[in-house]
């Protein structure tokens, strides 16, 4: 069961790296969850920094077994991780939840949260799925040179209790992880493109230092982004393209 054995720790550097060290200890479950108060050097996508005041927001890391997949469709487990942490967050904050390619958790042009999932690998084998979540739940004011944040809090006028939200985000993953079976692969892409960001609406990328308008187009099951661009169609893979917000 996903989120079972839930620890909650008081501060860990990152829980992803903390989560690492306990599966390589050998007695790690699958689905054990860990919760931290404050992260001193929390993790994001390609080597950013997740900045979090501490007792106010979600910071979790969920050990898997990913024992459904084969490695070629790793992009699955991203699709269900997204689809159930944007399950979650859209029974709070309503149908403006939305996700953001390939795998924030958005309101409407604003981020609200964000998923790192890194991968034990044993030649061949995939071990472990280290899956981590942050979402902006009690933060009432952020850095500045973040673009474009959002939190739980700004969006109700309500505070919550992090911890309890988090167990809960557990369940609603856990009822996607169910899903990752062959024959619901197109299902789960089919309600990944359903929520997907900007999908078949003009939007402002950048990429190799270039601004321009661009429509997404599709997801393909490995990942990769269809964006058309002037007529043309550019798959790309993660890390090649910048989305442009509204300040």
């Amino acid at each position: 069961m996903t989120g079972q054995p839930f620890y909650i720790l008081n501060s860990v550097d990152s829980t992803n790296n903390y989560a690492m060290e306990q599966v390589n200890t050998g007695l790690v479950t699958s689905g054990t969850a860990w919760f931290a108060m404050e992260q001193t050097a929390g993790k994001g996508q390609r080597g950013k920094q997740w900045s979090s005041p501490k007792g106010e927001n979600i910071a979790l890391t969920i050990a898997l077994e990913p024992t459904m997949l084969p490695l070629s469709r790793q992009f699955m487990l991203s699709v269900a991780v997204a689809l159930g942490a944007s399950d979650f967050f859209s029974k709070y904050a309503g149908d403006e939840t939305g996700i953001k390619w390939s795998n924030d958790i958005y309101w409407r042009d604003r981020k609200a949260g964000g998923i790192l999932i890194e991968n034990v690998l044993r030649g061949n084998t995939w071990q472990y799925a280290i899956t981590g979540i942050g979402f902006n739940i009690n933060q009432a004011s952020f850095p500045s040179h973040l673009p474009n944040p959002v939190s739980l809090r700004q969006i109700t006028g309500k505070t919550w209790d992090s911890a309890t939200l988090a167990k809960e985000l557990c369940q609603f993953l856990h009822l996607r992880f169910e899903q990752l079976y062959p024959a619901h692969y197109n299902d789960l892409l089919d309600a990944y493109k359903s929520r997907l960001v900007r999908m078949n609406k003009p939007g402002l990328y950048r990429k190799d230092g270039e601004i321009f308008e661009g429509t997404i187009k599709d997801v393909l099951p490995d990942g990769k982004l269809c964006l058309e661009k002037d007529g043309n169609i550019l798959q790309l893979g993660f890390g090649e393209i910048e989305f442009i917000f509204p300040k």
